[in-house]
């Protein structure tokens, strides 16, 4: 089976990084990020906690696991720019996500509650984006997976990784009602 050009899998990091330029586009992602959360509240607001729980496949992720992914990766993409934007070229560690997911229990968590968090420190990113000098945008640090990293980079990816993941909950959504395991 394919995958669909809106999920991003991909082991090699450049393979990964195009893939999420792809999704963005032409498009502006600071306004893909400021639309993220919206679109976040209508699944919460048109799905039970139920659905949101379902385990649509084996080894996937349930939507609200994908939310609270969503969430996690609100903090870490956040201290990730503030730790490039203030300090000169340095270490960006990446994180076991799986084991995030797990070991937070995001499945038992309230989809409201995270939709709540992800909402407010998308806001608090946002306003650091938009006050961004043209100059801080080519600000580097280096990812110990993916290598050198601009803060123009990473603002694309994490548009692009938000397009993916809300592309990702709406299919694991639509499986999930069509073999009614909700």
């Amino acid at each position: 089976m394919a995958t669909p050009p809106s999920e991003v899998r991909a082991t090699d990091p450049g393979v990964y990084r195009e893939n999420l330029y792809r999704l963005v586009g032409d498009r502006n992602p600071l306004e893909i990020l400021a639309q993220s959360a919206a679109a976040l509240a209508e699944v919460v607001r048109a799905h039970s906690a139920a659905e949101l729980r379902a385990r649509p496949q084996e080894g996937k992720w349930t939507p609200a696991e994908i939310i609270g992914h969503l969430t996690d990766s609100e903090w870490v993409y956040g201290f990730r720019m503030r730790l490039v934007r203030c300090e000169d070229h340095p270490e960006i560690l990446g994180t076991s996500q799986d084991l995030w997911v797990a070991r937070q229990r995001h499945n038992e968590r309230e989809p409201q509650e995270m939709l709540n968090m992800f909402r407010t420190l998308r806001q608090f990113n946002l306003e650091l984006w938009k006050g961004l000098s043209a100059q801080e945008f080519g600000r580097t640090g280096r990812h110990n997976e993916r290598g050198p990293e601009s803060l123009e980079v990473m603002l694309h990816m994490w548009a692009g990784h938000d397009l993916s993941h809300l592309s990702q909950i709406a299919r694991f959504l639509k499986a999930i009602r069509q073999h009614g395991t909700a």
